[in-house]
């Protein structure tokens, strides 16, 4: 048996497209929930950087995928690799209107290329991280 690739979360949000938007691509959206400390170029090829001071660790992220209000796409390397490992996996966020806010789908992919032990703590970390987050980031656009 292989092991899964992605990890898959859908929240149902009761806000906006554009308020969840912006707490996904801004820098004061992106620290409010994500980490301490946020910075993004909005473009695809734009270089972000999400840092959790309590931590001392930065993600290092790169957008790959801007539509506005819809979808926004980035790569960044798997907690636990090695920071010279070029692999990474792809995140996609995708934005939905419904009557009453938007419907958030966050899929992350390509766990499947990491070897063995990097595969499990890194999938486990990941899948409980998005747990955690997506919790930040619905009680971030709750207190808004």
């Amino acid at each position: 048996m292989g092991f899964p690739d992605r990890i898959e979360r859908t929240v149902e949000l009761a806000h906006p497209p554009a308020a969840v938007w912006a707490a996904l691509t801004t820098p004061e959206g992106l620290a409010a929930w994500l980490g301490d400390e946020a910075a993004i170029d909005l473009r695809p090829g734009g270089a972000a950087t999400v840092t959790w001071t309590g931590e001392g660790t930065t993600a290092e992220i790169r957008v790959e995928r801007v539509e506005e209000l819809r979808v926004l796409g980035f790569t960044w390397r798997v907690d636990g690799m090695p920071r010279d490992d070029p692999r990474r996996t792809y995140v996609e966020f995708t934005l939905e209107p419904t009557p009453s806010g938007t419907r958030l789908q966050l899929v992350e992919s390509g766990f499947a290329q990491l070897p063995d032990d990097g595969h499990r703590a890194g999938h486990a970390s990941h899948s409980d991280g998005w747990t955690h987050e997506l919790g930040e980031l619905v009680a971030h656009l709750d207190a808004a």
